[in-house]
């Protein structure tokens, strides 16, 4: 009886402990892919997901969507974004037949020296505090991407939020939780137990939540433009509140920031362009991953097989000690990201992948120098315009610093710097930091074939390669490709200076074999548990000759997929 009930346990954690039994696809999918034809909209949240899909009925394009479901998770998930952090996009324009980005992140305090920070004995920036604070984005890039793609009045666009911010929403499930972790750190600082705890404590699951302040901070958006956030009474707020806690930012340092439109870059892996934004964002990495893989044979080797998750996380390990050296903001640098992102380049790299044994220090490597805690959301209109949008406050809810009248917790994305002169990523004034958050596209002989993300900092590089690698090697329909167990590596060198010394290690999700655990510590990999870290994907597909659209929503968040 004993060996029985050892056997029946081995084989759970072997294959995982499935929800239930499903007739069709794979046995670790929570659901089947949504489709549509008239529009589709995938968030981490079911609110912000009903609200995009209630303004494409009204006639609202892909961005207006968008930007309303952004508005919205901005309210019902504080603890991974808001109007004080930054925000990226790629955008597919069905009538230009072309994709844009946009950058929208800010840049670091004009009055912050590297010469002052020193003289206060830091050797890396604090995650909390006003020291970290950087001039908030997503509210420009909303205006950008509105003036070039909107159809709706950016008032139109924001009404829901506001709606559901002055009569209050109930809290879903894994906000109550990361609500409940933000508080012992952040309710110390100045406004933000009077924004996110009025009753004293965080709202817990079901719970109503309002926010009259952003719901009122809204309106002024709505009323008065990026002006009203940039320069009026809003820019002032920030500014009044964060000289009060001693920190930079100025009037000036938010007056004069704007967002800037960039040209994607793309790799063709298996037939496919994949696209991603260029530094100061990660987004290349995966690029760098996916191009380091392609000589080998990762079909053959299968998704759970030792081989496969070995050679995955070696190419990690040599993308990131470039993304360590290289990737920062290219105002200040000239950045090879035309090589980085080469077959030849990375062609060259994949040959220093030891099969049998797991690295301990990763270089990065010398390509020729040429001149030259988040929210990610999708949505899809009956045009066939498409958006692939992420934003973010950092570190979840940020640096804590919360202007009592506004709503909102400013970034603190500047702990991203470098406080070491003279590499790509040292910190400067007027300067962007070090970004994380990627938004992702797939397209297909030059039309549009998937708008894709996966929120969670140093995660995002490595889950967008995860999944184009279950799509196009392991061939996972979309939904699937979100739910299949993941692979996390960890350690690697860092941006901010850190040094990998020690090969990091692997984290695994329930669905890998022991017998596979036991093979990658034979090849010298440390593996260690991590509770939350895997990412939260949403993902839309279209067929380009039916025009049918595919929706995917993991299950690791609260999110929806939801089409009409």
């Amino acid at each position: 009886m004993k060996i029985e009930i050892v056997a029946v346990f081995i084989a759970l954690v072997t294959f995982g402990a499935n929800a239930a039994d499903r007739i069709t696809g794979k046995p670790f999918a929570t659901r089947s892919e949504v489709l549509a034809t008239n529009g589709m909209a995938a968030t981490s949240q079911p609110l912000a997901t009903q609200v995009a899909l209630d303004i494409l009925k009204q006639g609202g394009s892909a961005v207006d969507a968008a930007i309303a479901a952004n508005a919205m998770l901005g309210l019902v998930e504080p603890t991974g974004s808001g109007i004080g952090g930054d925000l990226f996009a790629i955008v597919w324009s069905a009538k230009d037949k072309r994709l844009y980005g946009i950058n929208g992140s800010g840049k670091s305090p004009k009055s912050l020296t590297l010469a002052k920070l020193k003289q206060l004995n830091l050797d890396y920036l604090p995650p909390y505090g006003p020291l970290p604070v950087s001039v908030p984005g997503a509210v420009d890039a909303w205006f950008e991407l509105h003036d070039k793609f909107g159809k709706l009045k950016m008032a139109s666009n924001l009404a829901p939020a506001i709606d559901y911010a002055r009569q209050g929403f109930p809290v879903s499930e894994l906000i109550a939780y990361y609500l409940a972790r933000s508080a012992p750190k952040l309710s110390q600082y100045p406004g933000f137990k009077e924004t996110y705890m009025p009753s004293g404590k965080m709202p817990k699951s079901g719970e109503i939540f309002k926010n009259p302040a952003l719901a009122n901070t809204y309106e002024k958006i709505a009323s008065g433009g990026r002006e009203a956030f940039y320069q009026g009474v809003i820019a002032k707020s920030i500014v009044r509140y964060m000289k009060d806690q001693g920190g930079y930012l100025s009037y000036e340092d938010l007056s004069e920031h704007k967002s800037e439109w960039v040209e994607p870059v793309s790799v063709n892996y298996r037939g496919y362009d994949v696209w991603e934004l260029p530094p100061n964002g990660q987004g290349i990495a995966a690029l760098q991953i996916l191009k380091t893989l392609e000589p080998f044979n990762l079909e053959q080797m299968g998704p759970g097989s030792t081989e496969y998750i070995h050679h995955f996380v070696e190419a990690k390990k040599l993308a990131f000690a470039d993304r360590a050296k290289f990737y920062a903001d290219m105002d200040f640098n000239a950045i090879p990201v035309a090589e980085l992102i080469s077959e030849e380049y990375n062609y060259q790299r994949a040959k220093l992948i030891d099969a049998n044994q797991a690295k301990r220090v990763v270089d990065a490597g010398h390509p020729a120098l040429m001149h030259g805690d988040t929210v990610y959301l999708t949505t899809a209109d009956r045009e066939g315009n498409m958006v692939s949008l992420i934003q973010s406050n950092f570190r979840g809810m940020g640096s804590g610093m919360t202007p009592p009248d506004l709503g909102f917790v400013l970034q603190d994305r500047g702990q991203l710097f470098d406080l070491s002169p003279g590499r790509f990523n040292s910190y400067a004034p007027g300067k962007r930091p070090f970004h994380t958050i990627i938004p992702a596209f797939v397209t297909k002989n030059g039309k549009p074939w998937l708008s894709f993300g996966v929120m969670g900092g140093a995660t995002q590089p490595q889950m967008h390669a995860q999944i184009l690698i279950n799509l196009l090697d392991f061939k996972m329909n979309l939904q699937e490709a979100g739910d299949a167990p993941r692979i996390l590596h960890s350690g690697s060198s860092q941006p901010t200076g850190e040094k990998m010394s020690d090969g990091g290690y692997i984290s695994l999700e329930s669905g890998f074999s022991v017998q596979t655990r036991r093979e990658l510590i034979k090849k010298g990999h440390s593996l260690k548990d991590n509770l939350g870290g895997f990412g939260g994907y949403q993902a839309i597909a279209v067929d380009p000759d039916t025009g049918v659209y595919r929706g995917a929503s993991e299950s690791r968040k609260d999110g929806q997929a939801s089409g009409y």
